[in-house]
């Protein structure tokens, strides 16, 4: 039986209009580096973006990766009121699934590679914030603890107090799909783009998760 479900937030819940990393990388990574004294190429950033390098390795370029990742958080959180100002920051149409769920007496929590601040803020506001149990971002004092890695999907499943069998893990990505098995829960994929392999279920809307949890009951 089902009795929590683990969301993760950017382009599960909400998405950002004409957002591409690569765009984001040149117009706010960029600068903020530029403050901090260090200009780290892109593929080296991407690669550290997708967890295919260590949050640490930018230790190589002369800088505490913690004050590095807090820098890119700060001028984050700079770019994410930018968009909500101008309209640029959508909830799906579907999330209201949300509410339905909390409704059901279905725990909720919400995971994101973001910072805590900045996953907080974009939930707030769509009036999503109070409907989860849990909200976890990435976390500055184990900075590779983020997704794929499992860390923040176990940390949400022991402080929801539930087993891992009672959970679903639901995502957008690669980086979803490959945390959740990681930690060793059933995978939903709400394909928003492109379908990823290796989920348990596959989904085009969120409100089928709905018929998920019946099913499993």
């Amino acid at each position: 039986m089902i009795k929590a479900i683990i969301f993760d937030v950017d382009e599960t819940l909400v998405y950002y209009e004409g957002y591409s990393l690569r765009e984001w990388y040149e117009s706010i990574a960029i600068p903020a580096m530029k403050e901090l004294g260090i200009l780290i190429d892109w593929e080296t950033f991407r690669k550290m973006a997708k967890g295919e390098l260590p949050r640490s390795y930018v230790e190589n370029f002369g800088i505490d990766h913690v004050e590095f990742w807090k820098a890119m958080d700060r001028a984050n959180r700079r770019y994410r009121e930018k968009l909500l100002k101008e309209g640029k920051i959508h909830a799906y149409p579907d999330v209201d699934v949300i509410k339905k769920l909390k409704a059901k007496g279905i725990k909720l929590a919400a995971v994101s590679n973001a910072s805590q601040d900045n996953t907080e803020l974009v939930l707030r506001a769509f009036d999503l914030l109070d409907y989860f149990d849990v909200v976890l971002g990435k976390d500055y004092s184990y900075l590779d603890g983020v997704k794929p890695n499992p860390y923040l999907i176990e940390k949400a499943i022991n402080i929801l107090g539930v087993k891992k069998k009672e959970t679903l893990l639901v995502g957008d990505s690669e980086l979803d799909v490959k945390a959740g098995k990681n930690a060793g829960i059933k995978v939903v994929q709400i394909i928003r783009g492109r379908r990823v392999e290796g989920a348990d279920y596959y989904i085009t809307n969120l409100n089928e998760l709905l018929d998920l949890i019946e099913h499993d009951s």
